[in-house]
């Protein structure tokens, strides 16, 4: 098991090495994780390589028995190289270059760029191969994290007309499905396609999600192109990584395919971060555990794990003591088997000075340096227990085209997809029950129910096996806008809502309505209950099946905002409307015992997750709680064996 910090030797005075190794090996590390951002100091002029500092930082750490992680360091290059190939950089929607001085400028379609970044790639890698020490490789740094998945660059366009041209064939064709004699727009060769820029009004749907499909093709052709050849250069005992930074579902590239080619998932995880003054909820910090171990089916490391406070410029929440050591265990919770954290010692200079670490400007090892090495030394005895595969009887399911479809029109102005991912999910995990996270197109008959937010892109196949799924006894769970669309980014011609899965949810749509941010509609149970909906609103006709909740205002008190069809031998539920947690949670229980899936109650705020024969508690409440009868102290946390009726 690895344990241990991201470690940046060449931010300091060489001197201060040794002292820092040491430090790091009394924190109770055995990793290090060294050299995504030092391109020029290894290639400090074009074609000289000199990773000899490098080579003290790896002896050093042999000394100290501390395992390398090292990270390729094409994220920053070179002043030099975007003075000679200024055409490497990318450029924003309105044409302005994005200029060298921050981060991940590049554009993932310069030829220049692959060439240098091929290079600076093979070299590094070949130096290392043999080194015993360096047990694994991390591509790049965060691809497309703060926009930098987005160019509307020359090579861009270029690379778009290609991506059409070998998608369509001809250009009649897509003009056909685009839809382009709607004003007007119909193309005589793919070369007068312009790239989603700014425009009168806005551009054809259809068109915008074939440019994300094409913004994620060329993250991923780039990030593969890396992988290729460091796999080709690698030591065998050097396994390939990448580091998936937060808030995927808003990023424009399929992050599956993006790891596909790597040996594990790496996750950075930030609770909280600058501008934010609190961290985000519970279940949207396990939503992203669960999603990172569903790339690839399979348990993950962490390589960033914040301890401090982050911010570039706007510095955010301070965790409490004990809250980021709490935020690890319920990471080792949901799949995380090696952690780093970040970063050793604060930055004192540059754009991360705010950016704090497990020691400060200061150099003292303080409460944050102890809270570290206490999480080292209470988790590893379970590493035997962190590797056992999560089996989970629970999965919601995405789709990036579905997800980018909304982005291209996003109807309601207080539409936001995770929160409408979180507002299936949140239930279920308020349950403690196990939940993954997963795309659509893979396999679920060993599921028993199944969550389906907004699904609003549904084709022929995925409602087939939606159908199968259900009449073998699963239950789904959709909210609204299910089946709207088509893989091109229209709508339905001819079929009544929601389109291919209507018959599965025995209901028919023929009207809906958006609301605004802070517009709520009122709805009542067919037992008398009352609550409310909000951000969308489907007026359901049941055909079959069972009215569970209906709207109570004046014009549409005869239409269901949840319903229940049985199909089958199994359960599908239709949630019309954007309902809160007084009316899901209920609804996720009764589902949950009818599964007979394990769950247990906790009190708010608190998390238990079961593995292997041990219960995860984490106390994410500033007040001292008791959970599954053990006491945790206010950010608490800690493993216990299960009971016998557990």
């Amino acid at each position: 098991m690895y344990v241990g910090v991201d470690y940046y030797p060449e931010h300091w005075p060489e001197n201060m090495l040794e002292k820092d190794l040491d430090g790091i090996k009394e924190l109770g590390a055995n990793m290090i994780r060294i050299g995504e951002f030092a391109w020029h100091l290894m290639e400090p002029e074009e074609g000289k390589f000199d990773f000899s500092f490098f080579d003290k930082v790896i002896e050093e750490a042999e000394k100290r028995d501390l395992s390398v992680m090292f990270g390729t360091p094409t994220a920053t290059f070179p002043a030099w190289l975007a003075a000679k190939h200024p055409s490497i950089l990318s450029k924003d929607e309105v044409g302005h270059v994005r200029a060298f001085g921050g981060r991940r400028q590049y554009c993932f379609n310069s030829p220049e760029y692959n060439r240098y970044a091929s290079k600076i790639t093979e070299e590094v890698v070949k130096h290392f191969a043999d080194e015993p020490a360096v047990v694994v490789w991390q591509i790049d740094n965060e691809f497309g994290h703060e926009g930098s998945d987005w160019c509307f660059c020359e090579h861009c366009h270029t690379g778009f007309h290609a991506f059409l041209k070998e998608k369509y064939k001809t250009v009649d064709e897509l003009n056909q499905r685009w839809g382009t004699i709607f004003w007007g727009q119909t193309y005589n060769s793919f070369s007068e396609i312009p790239m989603p820029v700014p425009t009168v009004t806005t551009h054809n749907p259809s068109l915008k999600l074939d440019y994300t499909r094409f913004r994620s093709a060329s993250v991923n052709q780039f990030a593969h192109k890396m992988t290729d050849i460091t796999r080709q250069h690698a030591g065998k005992h050097q396994p390939i990584t990448t580091n998936v930074s937060g808030g995927f579902f808003d990023k424009a590239f399929d992050h599956t395919e993006n790891v596909r080619v790597m040996d594990f998932v790496s996750y950075d995880n930030y609770p909280v971060w600058g501008g934010l003054t609190e961290p985000i909820p519970p279940a949207g910090i396990a939503m992203t555990h669960d999603f990172n171990r569903g790339l690839k089916d399979q348990n993950y490391w962490i390589v960033e794990e914040l301890m401090g406070a982050q911010g570039h410029n706007v510095i955010g929440y301070l965790p409490r003591p004990n809250q980021a050591k709490m935020w690890s265990y319920q990471a080792f919770a949901h799949g995380c088997t090696n952690m780093l954290y970040f970063r050793w010692r604060g930055m004192t200079k540059g754009a991360e000075q705010f950016c704090f670490g497990v020691v400060d400007q200061d150099n003292r090892y303080g409460r944050k340096f102890k809270e570290v090495q206490s999480l080292f030394s209470e988790i590893q005895p379970y590493e035997h227990v962190l590797n056992e595969k999560i089996t989970s009887d629970i999965a919601v399911l995405y789709d990036y085209d579905n997800i980018w479809s909304w982005k291209s029109q996003v109807q309601s102005a207080s539409f936001d997809f995770n929160a409408e991912l979180l507002r299936l999910y949140a239930p279920f995990y308020r349950h403690n029950a196990s939940i993954d996270v997963i795309p659509s197109d893979r396999d679920f008959e060993q599921y028993k129910v199944l969550l389906v937010p907004v699904m609003q892109i549904i084709d022929e196949e995925l409602a087939a096996k939606l159908k199968q799924f259900a009449e073998a006894g699963g239950t789904i769970i959709f909210s609204f806008r299910a089946g709207l669309k088509d893989r091109d980014n229209n709508i339905h011609f001819e079929k009544t809502l929601p389109g291919p899965v209507a018959e599965l949810a025995g209901i028919e749509i023929y009207e809906t309505e958006a609301l605004a941010a802070h517009q709520t509609v009122p709805v009542k149970s067919t037992d008398g209950q009352e609550s409310s909906g909000r951000v969308w609103r489907d007026l359901v006709t049941a055909k079959g099946a069972e009215v569970l909740w209906q709207y109570s205002d004046e014009f549409y008190q005869d239409q269901a905002a949840l319903t229940l069809n049985r199909t089958g031998k199994g359960n599908v539920y239709y949630l019309a409307t954007g309902l809160d947690a007084t009316v899901l949670e209920p609804l996720a229980l009764d589902v949950i015992k009818n599964h007979g899936i394990w769950h247990t109650e906790t009190p708010e705020g608190t998390e238990a997750v079961k593995r292997n024969g041990h219960l995860f508690l984490m106390n994410h409440t500033g007040s001292s709680q008791t959970v599954c009868g053990e006491t945790l102290a206010p950010f608490g946390s800690k493993v216990v064996k299960c009971k016998e009726e557990e």
